[in-house]
């Protein structure tokens, strides 16, 4: 893993730890569901950040060093890719 990426992704799950706790405080103390509601759509924001992040690294270095072999390998890169993003058999 890159090792800039790799600094980044862990603060990202650092931060995800503490709004997942967040919000299980917020449902222990029965608050406002609209106030929940609106961590619950931070946490995905960050996740679709370090998604992301990860997606560069693949691409930096997995899916570089797949095309280059060509073959069955650059075709496992495109498949991957497709299936990360939902797109297998559509």
């Amino acid at each position: 893993m890159i090792e800039d990426i790799k600094k980044r992704a862990l603060h990202r799950t650092s931060i995800l730890e503490g709004q997942l706790r967040g919000i299980t405080r917020m449902i222990e103390g029965e608050e406002y569901c609209m106030d929940i509601i609106t961590q619950t759509r931070a946490i995905q924001k960050s996740l679709e950040s370090l998604n992301r992040l990860l997606l560069e690294n693949h691409l930096r270095t997995h899916v570089t060093h797949m095309i280059e072999a060509g073959g069955d390998t650059r075709d496992q890169a495109v498949a991957e890719l497709m299936k990360a993003f939902d797109f297998q058999g559509k």
